[in-house]
């Protein structure tokens, strides 16, 4: 095989999350987007280790349960990933996947009980990022979601079919007004431009609604003319109160974000009508919800996926209850009714307000809060719990807070994971400290993406004496890629996603010891004291701080 060439081949299988695997030359190539059954013409990109890595050309002949996609969007959206597959499919697929993930880390026999289906598979989602921008080199405005594949590129989803009727009327109405306006979008490669971003959130139980516009601040047109008066008159915002919607628009923002990143950062927001915040009601609770609050984006599998958690956890009475990397608190107020106490503990400040309101809201008393990285936090607790629930963040546990967990010595935890390739991860290390997964099972949270929710029953158990046990030290290991929040890789695949610049080991260094954040010795030091390195450049260096803002490094 030679990189650049072009190949056929037939998928064999679809590895998590949507890697088809097609054999060529007896080597193993990965292609995204594919489907088990689909004969595709691709090209190689890279070849390691004779493991290679291909770029979808063109799909020559369909799997055999290949449907019509529900979506008119999907061809060009990158939002979805299995739309062309029916539910069942989809669930099944993900099934098979989960369980030779778990298959290959979990070491002793264990129940797996499937992946539950989302109780809504259309129309599910509460809350969506669309995006300015145009989907051809200056091209007529759109707003929606990027193009499959394109960094750049955005396809207007007015007919998304994961969204409800009240998102689609509502992109539709911002759209036409800014298009009237003629306001122009944020270019992400000059970082010139006006908008960004909309963000709508929509709780499913109360049906009330949250609109956010989110801007730069730059004012001028690249003619010179100043627009700023265009959107002063906020008559976008009335022309949306007038829309006849099945729910209730309770709040109308205005954000400004002026980071390089293209993700929805809130440096100031305005509040133009109504209030900054909307409830939401999951299972006898009701949530107070920000616009950037963390909260499940689907509400009614929310409601499946903690009702699977808290069976897993079982009998509670008497119990103190640690729920770590809590977000919003959530899981740690569907615990406290019938718990003796549940402690919270959560690096984002803002999700730890929220969950200490919402625990007031709930009449809660035997619930806390605590704001940090559970890494430090969990040195200063002074409960000993009973049992633990761990809720990590899509790169899973830091080995050393794992190793702090582990110390704890309860006879239970489950563990709710985002992402099953960190959680086999994190399972690996559970068990070779004396954990075995009794059962788990996977909670569709996403149909129509690869993405699939777990949850893990462990229990403490007896070491096999005829397995050799292994003792190692984590003082002799070079942590350097597992601290402060992200690895070399996630920040550099971070930058290259949401500004398009490329960013050295050696860069993100030179910015990790700017900022305080301790670097391994084995990455990038100069071999002598005289030695001449090349200095990050500043558009490179603001780019790996917002990098570091978003993993919570600073």
């Amino acid at each position: 095989m030679k990189k650049g060439e072009i190949y056929e081949g037939i998928v064999e299988k679809t590895e998590f999350p949507n890697k088809g695997i097609v054999t060529v030359e007896d080597r193993r190539v990965a292609v995204k987007n594919t489907l088990p059954g689909q004969k595709i013409r691709f090209r190689l990109k890279k070849v390691r280790k004779g493991v290679g890595e291909g770029q979808l050309l063109q799909i020559l002949e369909p799997a055999a349960n290949e449907i019509t996609p529900v979506c008119p969007h999907f061809a060009n959206c990158g939002g979805c990933t299995w739309q062309n597959l029916s539910y069942e499919d989809q669930r099944l697929l993900k099934e098979g996947q989960l369980k030779e993930l778990l298959d290959g880390a979990i070491t002793a026999p264990y129940v797996f009980e499937g992946v539950k289906s989302s109780p809504r598979q259309l129309e599910y989602r509460n809350k969506m990022e669309f995006s300015f921008g145009d989907e051809e080199k200056d091209g007529p405005l759109a707003l929606g979601m990027h193009k499959r594949g394109s960094f750049y590129d955005i396809v207007t989803a007015d007919k998304c079919q994961i969204v409800d009727a009240d998102f689609r009327k509502i992109l539709c109405c911002v759209l036409e007004h800014f298009e009237k306006k003629k306001l122009p979008f944020y270019h992400r490669l000059r970082h010139t431009g006006y908008l960004r971003h909309l963000l709508v959130r929509k709780a499913a139980n109360t049906g009330e609604i949250l609109v956010d516009l989110i801007t730069t601040t730059q004012h001028l047109r690249e003619d010179g003319s100043d627009y700023s008066a265009l959107t002063a008159d906020q008559s976008w915002a009335e022309e949306l109160r007038a829309l006849p919607l099945e729910g209730e628009i309770v709040g109308i923002l205005h954000t400004h974000n002026d980071s390089l990143a293209d993700v929805v950062q809130n440096d100031r927001t305005e509040l133009l009508y109504g209030r900054d915040y909307f409830y939401e009601e999951l299972l006898g609770l009701r949530f107070k919800i920000s616009p950037f609050s963390f909260f499940q984006t689907n509400s009614l599998g929310a409601e499946l996926l903690y009702e699977t958690a808290r069976s897993y956890i079982g009998e509670t009475d008497d119990r103190v209850i640690f729920d770590l990397y809590s977000g919003t608190g959530t899981i740690a107020q569907m615990l406290a009714p019938v718990a003796k106490k549940v402690v919270g503990v959560e690096i984002v400040e803002e999700a730890v307000e929220a969950a200490k309101v919402n625990a007031r809201l709930n009449g809660l008393s035997n619930c806390s809060f605590i704001a940090g990285d559970v890494l430090k936090v969990i040195d200063e607790l002074t409960d000993k719990p009973d049992l633990i629930v761990l809720d990590p963040p899509r790169d899973g546990i830091h080995p050393k807070a794992l190793q702090k967990i582990i110390d704890f010595g309860v006879n239970r935890i489950v563990y709710i994971s985002c992402k099953p390739t960190s959680l086999v991860r994190d399972l690996e290390m559970l068990q070779g400290r004396g954990y075995q997964v009794e059962k788990c099972v996977g909670v569709d949270m996403f149909p129509f993406t690869g993405n699939v929710e777990t949850v893990v029953l462990l229990s403490k158990g007896e070491v096999d004496s005829k397995k050799i046990r292994v003792e190692f030290s984590l003082e002799d290991m070079d942590m350097s890629e597992f601290q402060d929040g992200a690895t070399y890789p996630q920040i550099k695949e971070y930058v290259l996603e949401h500004t398009g610049l490329k960013v050295s080991n050696l860069y993100i260094s030179q910015i990790k010891r700017k900022c305080g954040i301790g670097v391994g010795k084995n990455y990038n030091l100069p071999k002598s004291e005289d030695s001449r390195q090349p200095q990050c450049p500043p558009e490179k260096e603001k780019a790996i701080r917002e990098a570091f803002k978003y993993f919570g490094m600073i």
